[in-house]
């Protein structure tokens, strides 16, 4: 399966990506694009973002308005806006991660063998999964689309409202997914006192996360390990494990570690993952990382 059929990413390079999405052609900021342009008149005539002058034309000039439109994402349907905080509701690179989640969904299914029904999941209990930090759901759609019941929890109101359109648009809407706005961590620690268990977990957390509304502010380098406990809590013996993280800093290794160390693995146990997409014009643009962990796996071989 083509996992970008909507979406391309041209070029990168000077702290910059240039990706067509759709119809349009987008500047915006990519701090892990350390390297020069390798196709500099591919930028001409794009659609840029820049913290304090929102979205422009070249000349500063105000871009104009463009109405959402939809693409095909690793097979889902996922609407495109352009968001105030340069954002578009995709993060691209997730799509890398969908085949091996889907596969981890089927492989707790009653029958493996048989493709989830459309439109649902299987006359048995579905796997259950929960994702965190789940923002517009891509990884909750395809887990969905695999078969899973899925609890999709952000602390972004607008986000899960953006999920919960994605699911209608992919024809979803039917299929056990739970949406909830709420901090991840506090989500967590109350499944956990009702003694709730998931087959899958799935977290995307961000470097910084402001707190506000009875939340605590939220940093990755002093928040991961105590985050990644208490899921360990509310995890399936078997239960399959996606974290990823897009901060600078934060590779493979370094990710797999407090993985490992929640689950109680050796870091060899935990595959590490530099996430990367490389552009049509040759440069490669680093995502940050991921860390996976799936215990039926062997099984699948």
């Amino acid at each position: 399966m083509n996992q970008f059929q909507g979406y391309r990413l041209i070029d990168a390079g000077s702290g910059r990506r240039l990706e067509a999405v759709g119809a349009l052609r987008l500047d915006r900021p990519a701090p892990g694009a350390e390297h020069f342009t390798r196709d500099p008149g591919a930028w001409a005539g794009a659609i840029a973002w820049d913290a304090g002058e929102g979205w422009h034309l070249a000349g500063g000039t105000p871009a104009a308005d463009v109405d959402p439109f939809v693409i095909d994402v690793a097979g889902v349907a996922m609407e495109i806006r352009r968001a105030g905080s340069g954002q578009i509701g995709l993060f691209p690179e997730h799509a890398l991660h969908a085949e091996w989640l889907r596969a981890a969904v089927r492989s707790r299914m009653a029958d493996a063998d048989q493709p989830a029904a459309p439109g649902g999941a299987p006359d048995d209990a579905p796997p259950s999964v929960l994702n965190l930090f789940a923002y517009t759901g891509l990884a909750t759609l395809v887990a969905a689309q695999a078969g899973a019941a899925v609890v999709h929890v952000d602390a972004s109101r607008p986000s899960v409202q953006w999920g919960r359109h994605n699911a209608d648009l992919a024809g979803l809407a039917a299929n056990p997914i739970r949406w909830i706005v709420d901090d991840a961590l506090a989500f967590v620690r109350r499944e956990s006192r009702r003694g709730r268990r998931y087959d899958g977990l799935i977290l995307d957390p961000p470097t910084y996360g402001h707190g506000g509304h009875g939340r605590t502010a939220w940093r990755l380098e002093d928040g991961i390990a105590e985050l990644l406990d208490a899921c360990a809590g509310i995890a399936a013996t078997d239960a399959f494990w996606l974290v990823s993280t897009h901060s600078p800093g934060w590779d493979a290794g370094r990710l797999a570690r407090p993985v490992a160390s929640a689950l109680d693995l050796e870091d060899a146990e935990v595959e590490g993952l530099d996430v990367a997409l490389t552009a049509e014009s040759g440069a490669v643009l680093p995502l940050g990382a991921a860390a996976r962990v799936d215990p039926l796996a062997s099984e699948r071989r």
